[in-house]
């Protein structure tokens, strides 16, 4: 696991490790920019020219320092000193003296000539608020440069907790952050002007945080560890039950799909609650699954009561939406489910639509619901505009989560995971998993784990990491042009090898 940081924990680590742990403020700066100078000679970039951009902040005294440790090197350097002298702060003052003391230049034409290579050094992790003015004309200008671009810590001009463009940032190619990842790093669009990120330790340890755990955070392959392992002694029923109500007239695919899913990922027995006429199609395509079924038209379009009641009792996980349809029999049954179920729920597709008509049946619910919504379902489930909801994709799925007592897999390009205080950002995947039925997938998934009584939140973000991986490996053996969803579920297996492989690395 780990940890990303807001701009505000940061400054708080920074502080407490400064003042509480008693390291000065120089000697963090000089770990800094020696960890970027490393990584700018290590990169193979063409050293024939570097010029290093400085604002009046620590971000500048960092940049002031990397452009001394570079010309230690036999590096040809000029700075660019382009903040305002009376804001300068104190580390920054002493660093730039000590420049001008080995006599590296200071130009104030520096837009005059060509670099073969630029370090941002100018806001860091302290912008909030858009670029403007002379700042916007010399970011502008260094993207326009042919150079190889390095971000100190950030590159200026992404939001350090939103991964937000403050009206113009630097496109780098390389960023060099410090102690942690950031959270505007990771989330898009950020993560895209922030090119190849390495994170370099400079003394700011988790042992030292003073105002608790940062409450978001990422996984690495680690915590695969986090799936139990398989018992010797033990059978079907050990690994739970899974029911699906998924499926309709056309849409048989998403009920398979995820039935699938759910069984590659670990689950015991997968149960599909759908419409008759999916009854021979669900049985051929997974022989494995239990199939249970009711008519949904005309006069026969009961509702199942008994049925439903008797599926719902065998189950320890429950999934609905998927394929599912939206009609008025649809909505009856997903109320009923709402109302009588007490066990893990995961709701997607169809059934996150059904419920953004009746959203306070999530208030009366005594399940552990998991809402799974794309951006498109999260603007009917919220009344928000696409543009509001991306605004801070934490900060909504956070708060989502808190008002309705659920867990919210807000399903993006960077799919985030909430319980209103908890927060994983997921960074597995690609854009060949920008297919029909990926979703059904991910629903399968959640509830195979949850089915191996993995607690909610940590089954929905776990199962957001793996579906991820599966894609990873499906675009490894198809690319991303020629992935359909089957290749992902095809490849759970594959990823779930590995948790051998983590293990045996935890005992050498």
């Amino acid at each position: 696991m780990e940890f990303l940081l807001s701009a505000e924990q940061m400054k708080h680590c920074d502080s407490d490790t400064i003042e509480k742990i008693g390291i000065p403020s120089l000697v963090l700066m000089e770990r800094a920019a020696l960890s970027v100078a490393d990584e700018i000679c290590r990169s193979g970039c063409d050293l024939r020219s570097v010029l290093v951009v400085c604002g009046s902040g620590n971000n500048g005294g960092d940049g002031f320092a990397v452009a001394r440790l570079l010309d230690e090197r036999g590096v040809r350097v000029t700075i660019a000193f382009v903040g305002n002298e009376d804001s300068m702060t104190e580390e920054t003052a002493a660093q730039r003296q000590i420049c001008e003391n080995c006599g590296i230049k200071i130009s104030s034409n520096f837009m005059q000539r060509e670099y073969t290579v630029i370090v941002d050094a100018i806001f860091g992790i302290g912008m909030s608020r858009d670029a403007q003015g002379r700042y916007a004309q010399i970011i502008d200008w260094i993207n326009q440069q042919s150079a190889f671009k390095v971000a100190v810590d950030i590159p200026s001009g992404v939001s350090t907790d939103t991964g937000k463009i403050l009206g113009l940032a630097v496109q780098a190619d390389l960023t060099v952050t410090f102690a942690y990842r950031k959270i505007g790093q990771v989330l898009f669009p950020g993560t895209e002007y922030c090119g190849r990120v390495v994170r370099r330790d400079i003394g700011i340890t988790a042992d030292r945080f003073q105002r608790g755990i940062p409450n978001v955070f990422t996984y690495g392959e680690e915590d695969l560890a986090r799936i139990a392992r398989r018992r010797p002694y033990s059978n079907k029923g050990t690994y739970g039950k899974v029911l699906l109500i998924a499926g309709s007239r056309g849409m048989s695919g998403a009920a398979c799909l995820c039935a699938t899913a759910a069984y590659r990922s670990g689950s015991g027995l997968v149960r599909v609650f759908t419409t008759e006429c999916n009854r021979e199609i669900i049985q051929t395509c997974l022989p494995e699954a239990i199939v249970t079924t009711y008519r949904d038209e005309g006069s026969d379009g009961r509702f199942p009561a008994k049925e439903l009641e008797e599926a719902l009792d065998w189950s320890d996980v429950a999934g609905i939406g998927p394929g599912f349809g939206t009609g008025r029999l649809q909505e009856e049954i997903l109320a009923a489910v709402l109302s009588e179920y007490k066990k893990p729920l995961v709701i997607d597709a169809d059934g996150l639509n059904l419920l953004s008509r009746q959203p306070h049946l999530l208030y009366e619910t005594e399940a552990s619901v998991i809402l799974t919504p794309h951006i498109g379902e999260m603007m009917r489930l919220t009344d928000n505009t696409k543009e509001e909801i991306l605004e801070d994709i934490l900060r909504t799925a956070r708060q989502f989560a808190r008002e309705y007592g659920v867990v919210c897999a807000l399903k993006d390009a960077r799919t985030v995971v909430s319980d209103g205080s908890r927060v994983y950002v997921n960074t597995s995947g690609n854009n060949g998993m920008a297919v029909g039925g990926s979703g059904d997938i991910l629903t399968g998934m959640i509830c195979g784990l949850l089915a191996q009584k993995m607690p909610p939140f940590d089954a929905a973000a776990l199962g957001v990491y793996l579906h991820g991986l599966a894609g990873d490996a499906a675009q490894e053996k198809h690319s991303a042009y020629s992935m359909i969803a089957r290749d992902i579920a095809d490849q759970i297996g594959e990823v779930l090898k590995r948790i051998n492989d983590t293990e045996e690395r935890k005992e050498e």
